[in-house]
C-alpha cells in the first residue's frame, strides 16, 4: 500500500460526538485531542512524512466566548507534556496561522516548541491554529509587496511565501463528520488533493478509520490533467 507522503485533516465533530452522548461540548474537545495523539503517532509509524491538522480556524473566533476559552486552555495543556513527548519522538512541530490575536503565553510556548523540534525529521506536523486558507494567500500577497522584490509572479514565486513552505502539497485531504466542503483550509495547496469525507466524527476516527481513508487514497488515479495513457 503507497502511503501519502502528506496528509491534510479536519478534525470535525467533537461538539456532536458529545451532543450524542448528553455531555458538554467541552467533552467532546478534550476526547477529540486523544484522538490527535493516536493519528499522529499512526501517521509516524505508517512513514507518512507531513500531516498538517486544521486545529482553530480564524472563523472559530465566533463561537462562544466560553468554548474559544476552554479550546485556547485546552492548547496551552497540549503544548507542555505532550508536545515534548512527540518531541522525543522526532517529531518536527510547526503552528501555522496568525499568531496576532493569540495570548502572549500561547505566543511563548508555541515558538518555544518549534525551536525545540526545528531539527527533528521522522514526522512534520504542521498545527494550523487561528488559520485560513484565505489569511495565507492574504499575507503572501502582503508579503510580496513589502519586498519588492519581483515585478512578475509565478506560481513557483508564489507558494515561496506561504506558511506552509516549504512543505509539499497534500497528497490525501481528509474531513471527518459527514461535512463536505474544505471550510476556508489550505485552499492554495490542496488544487490536486485527493479529497476523502466521511461521516464518523472526529473523536471516533481511530487508526483503523485512517488505514480505510489510505486504502481508498490507493484507488485513486492521479492524473494532473494527463490521461490514464500518459501515466
Amino acid at each position: 500500500m503507497d502511503i501519502p507522503r502528506h496528509i491534510a485533516i479536519i478534525m470535525d465533530g467533537n461538539g456532536r460526538w458529545a451532543k450524542k452522548r448528553l455531555l458538554p461540548r467541552f467533552a467532546g474537545h478534550a476526547r477529540g485531542v486523544k484522538r490527535v495523539k493516536e493519528i499522529v503517532e499512526h501517521c509516524s509509524g505508517l512513514g507518512v512524512k507531513y500531516l498538517t491538522l486544521f486545529a482553530f480556524g480564524r472563523e472559530n473566533w465566533k463561537r462562544p466566548s466560553e468554548e474559544v476559552s476552554f479550546l485556547m486552555n485546552l492548547l496551552l495543556e497540549q503544548l507542555g507534556k505532550e508536545f515534548l513527548r512527540l518531541h522525543e519522538n522526532d517529531v518536527k512541530i510547526r503552528f501555522i496561522g496568525d499568531r496576532s490575536r493569540l495570548e502572549e503565553l500561547i505566543c511563548d510556548k508555541v515558538n518555544f516548541i518549534e525551536n525545540l523540534t526545528k531539527d527533528n525529521k521522522k514526522l512534520n506536523l504542521n498545527i494550523a491554529l487561528d488559520y485560513s486558507g484565505s489569511y495565507d494567500i492574504i499575507q503572501a500577497v502582503n508579503l510580496i509587496l513589502a519586498k519588492g522584490n519581483h515585478t512578475q509572479i509565478t506560481e513557483q514565486i508564489f507558494e515561496k511565501y506561504l506558511l506552509t513552505y516549504p512543505d509539499p502539497a497534500p497528497d490525501l485531504f481528509i474531513r471527518t463528520s459527514g461535512e463536505m466542503r474544505i471550510s476556508n483550509f489550505m485552499l492554495w495547496q490542496i488544487s490536486y488533493t485527493e479529497m476523502y469525507f466521511t461521516s464518523k466524527l472526529w473523536p471516533d476516527f481511530n487508526k483503523k478509520a485512517l488505514d480505510e481513508a489510505i486504502r481508498w487514497f490507493n484507488t485513486r488515479e492521479r492524473r494532473y490533467g494527463m490521461t490514464s495513457e500518459q501515466l
